[in-house]
Formats: C-alpha cells, sequence, structure tokens
C-alpha cells in the first residue's frame, strides 16, 4: 500500500501534471472571462449591427406553451434555442483564436532559448593549444 501512495505522489508530483493542472484551472477562468466578453460585449453590437437582435432571444418553437384560463403556463413551450447556440459558438471561435495567439507567442518566445542551447560553447584557447601539441604529438609518432 505505501508502495502505491509513493508512486501516485511521485505521479502527482511531476511537473506534467501540475502543469496540467494550473493549464486547466486558467483555461477555465479564461473561458468565463471570455464569454461574458462575448455575450456582454460584442453579441450586443452585433445584433444593434443586424436590426437590434438579441442573439438570446432567437429560438424556434416546437410546441407553444399551453395556458390556463388565468394565462399561466400549464406546460412550457417546447423550443429549439439556436440563439444559445450562435453565442456558444462565436465564444468557442474567439476563445480558439486567443489560445492561438497565446500559444503563438509563447513558443515565439522559447525560440531563441532553444537555438542558444543547441550551439556548443567555442573552444578556450588552452583546449586550442592543448589540440595542437596532440596532433604534433601525433605526427612526430607517425614519422617514426
Amino acid at each position: 500500500m505505501s508502495n502505491f501512495i509513493s508512486d501516485f505522489k511521485a505521479f502527482v508530483m511531476r511537473g506534467n501534471v501540475v502543469d496540467m493542472a494550473v493549464g486547466i484551472i486558467i483555461g477555465g477562468a479564461f473561458g468565463k472571462i471570455v464569454s461574458a466578453l462575448v455575450s456582454d460585449i460584442i453579441m450586443p453590437v452585433v445584433g444593434l449591427f443586424m436590426g437590434g437582435i438579441n442573439f438570446k432571444d432567437l429560438k424556434y418553437v416546437i410546441k407553444p406553451a399551453e395556458l390556463d384560463a388565468k394565462g399561466a403556463v400549464i406546460k412550457p413551450e417546447s423550443v429549439l434555442a439556436y440563439g444559445d447556440f450562435i453565442q456558444t459558438t462565436v465564444d468557442f471561435i474567439i476563445i480558439a483564436f486567443a489560445i492561438f495567439l497565446m500559444i503563438k507567442a509563447i513558443a515565439k518566445l522559447q525560440k531563441p532559448k532553444v537555438e542558444a542551447l543547441a550551439a556548443p560553447p567555442a573552444p578556450s584557447n588552452e583546449e586550442i593549444l592543448l589540440t595542437q601539441i596532440r596532433d604534433l604529438l601525433k605526427d612526430q609518432k607517425e614519422k617514426k
């Protein structure tokens, strides 16, 4: 049992798992921010340009609500709320585009680091001199 717990602890403490958890939490918060941006700022402006349409109100009534004599709802209406679908689709497109831009920016920042690590350091003066001495000794040995 203790081996299982130590394996689980090692798994959870690995960098990838912790990074993924942080990414999921930040992604959820980011999604809420973008959803608020779309529903409260972008879609009202788009609706205004389209003749004052509120996308959340767009729906197709399949079966109207049943009312009693006083006007109280007995059975609610059955609808296809395609306005919410349009809003959610716009949310998704904006979130996907923002994540695309963020990943591109991160990749751009990481490229110089990778290139800097890939280039081997130039040999020092001592290494150059030792290499020359080695080659001279090798040449003398071959002449014998």
